[in-house]
């Protein structure tokens, strides 16, 4: 059974169309990666999946681990265990990280019926999560994301995965505005995070973070749909020849 299956997926926002027919499988243990030129549809796509009720879903399904997460309120699919790393993460000033980290996690916790975290096995998680990211132990104490730089912010975004261990986690271009050092950690982060029993659906402009996180399939969004699906290998011809030569590829 697939993980994360998107069949015929149609989406507005105001009226206007922004998907228009997006099919998607992801299985268990696989990194899927999404590019595609600006106003193609993916950040709608990681938008959808995490909950965002501001699109309206037209025809089509979700579905996650068999079940339809259409059905599902944000909060009861971040307990399923999905996961949205945003491309430009919010600041949230007056809640200490680590107030947030732990009310996090605990609530997730309580919606699979678990006991809340024991103190001392939290923070010992919290080193270890920290340590993975490269992230400063200063930054724990701050409010989430405030005064943090874009490199810190986006890996408080990996830290978070990386505490809440989620089965499906969408990287809503991660990459962006980092510098090589920080793409590297990030990135790090990611993998170190792989395994058997959770997948990533990597949304990016560039084949660069795909050289740090390392694909099993490309695929390629445009007007709404996905129009080509490959290697790694597609992603390299895409940075060489440009979305117009897919474009006018797949029109021929």
């Amino acid at each position: 059974m697939s993980m994360l299956e998107i069949k015929n997926l149609h989406a507005s926002v105001d009226g206007k169309p922004i998907l228009k027919g997006l099919n998607l499988t992801l299985n268990k243990g696989e990194v899927h990666a999404i590019m595609g030129p600006n106003g193609s549809g993916k950040s709608t796509l990681a938008s959808i999946i995490a909950g965002n009720d501001a699109y309206e879903i037209t025809e089509g399904s979700i579905e996650f681990e068999g079940k339809s997460l259409l059905d599902l309120e944000p909060h009861e699919r971040a307990a399923a265990g999905v996961f949205l790393a945003f491309q430009y993460p919010v600041e949230i000033p007056g809640v200490s990280m680590m107030n947030f980290m732990k009310t996090a996690m605990n609530e997730i916790r309580a919606q699979q019926g678990l006991e809340p975290m024991e103190p001392a096995a939290f923070l010992k998680r919290v080193r270890e999560k920290q340590a993975l990211v490269e992230l400063d132990a200063k930054l724990a104490n701050r409010s989430v994301n405030q005064g943090f730089s874009g490199g810190e912010k986006k890996r408080n975004e990996v830290f978070q995965m990386a505490m809440l261990e989620p089965k499906l986690a969408v990287l809503d271009e991660t990459d962006s505005g980092l510098d090589i050092d920080a793409l590297r950690i990030v990135a790090q982060g990611v993998n170190a995070l792989r395994n058997t029993n959770n997948a990533f659906l990597v949304i990016t402009h560039y084949q660069r973070l795909l050289d740090y996180i390392v694909p099993d399939v490309v695929h390629v969004l445009a007007n709404g749909k996905i129009i080509k699906t490959g290697t790694k290998d597609l992603a390299f011809k895409l940075e060489a020849k440009g979305y117009d030569w897919i474009l006018e590829t797949e029109k021929a």
